[in-house]
């Protein structure tokens, strides 16, 4: 067995059909259509009933992977010379709830984002329910020159995400669909109260560390310039060796790192012109 596999771990199939009749109950329908989706997720099992609604299951042992996930995260973030700032769930419940939560404050402020449904519990297993998205691309399944015209509004997104207070927590290029040219952020996270500033940082370097790989460096910084200052760049620039050692970013950190060190002897970190002498 894969190691992915068994990390993940399965839902037995009774398990899945007491989901389905719960379902089935709570949105009054005889039949349901239920198509498991091929999803790189080792926290849930998604999958999509009658092509509008979008639900995970979570279980005990997904609870568990994302408690050594959060463990490894806030190790990540003490490297780098914050506090650690990921919330850990005690049960797939709290899983669920959550992230519904998480999705309904990133929607409410305007953002695109799947319509959250609703989270409960089935024995100890938590299902989460949203709005399904047909047809949608993830970002890193578009040309470059397609994601680098979306890079700006990427940023946009995150900026309103941060001037309201809050921040994503896990911006992969996966968790940013397109779709009718439109961006929506999926699997929002919550962060704890006291490490947001940290965490919003963090954000901008797992942006910038999604796009290098698709349109390189340069765009990536630029992108992030039309809505974040240099100083703001700077912040997060020390979060860039953090994502480095996920395994689910791939990206050149030394040519990041470099593009934000020219723009900062550019502009200085204030963001202002750098003063040269005769």
């Amino acid at each position: 067995m894969e190691l992915r596999q068994l990390v993940r771990g399965r839902v037995d199939w009774p398990d899945i059909e007491r989901v389905v009749r719960e379902l089935a109950d709570r949105y009054d329908r005889d039949e349901m259509r239920v198509r498991f989706l091929d999803a790189d997720n080792w926290l849930s099992t998604p999958m999509v009933v009658d092509d509008d609604l979008f639900v995970k299951v979570i279980t005990r042992q997904n609870t568990l992977v994302h408690a050594l996930f959060t463990t490894g995260r806030n190790l990540g973030a003490f490297s780098a010379g914050t506090e650690g700032f990921f919330e850990r769930h005690e049960t797939p419940y709290e899983m669920a709830r959550h992230e519904l939560e998480a999705t309904r404050k990133v929607r409410d402020l305007g953002v695109n984002a799947p319509e959250p449904v609703e989270a409960f519990s089935v024995g100890d297993l938590g299902v989460l329910v949203l709005e399904y998205l047909p047809e949608f691309r993830p970002l890193d399944d578009l040309g470059s020159e397609t994601v680098a015209a979306l890079a700006p509004a990427l940023f946009d997104t995150l900026r309103t995400i941060h001037d309201a207070g809050l921040a994503h927590g896990d911006l992969r290029a996966e968790n940013v669909l397109v779709r009718d040219g439109d961006l929506y952020v999926i699997d929002a996270t919550n962060v704890s109260g006291d490490g947001r500033e940290s965490a919003r940082s963090y954000d901008l370097a797992s942006a910038l560390a999604a796009l290098e790989p698709l349109v390189g460096a340069s765009t990536a910084v630029d992108a992030a310039l039309t809505r974040y200052s240099t100083a703001e760049l700077l912040a997060a620039r020390q979060f860039l060796d953090f994502v480095a050692i996920r395994p689910d970013h791939d990206f050149d950190a030394a040519a990041l790192n470099g593009e934000l060190e020219k723009r900062a002897t550019a502009t200085g970190p204030s963001g202002d012109a750098a003063a040269t002498g005769e």
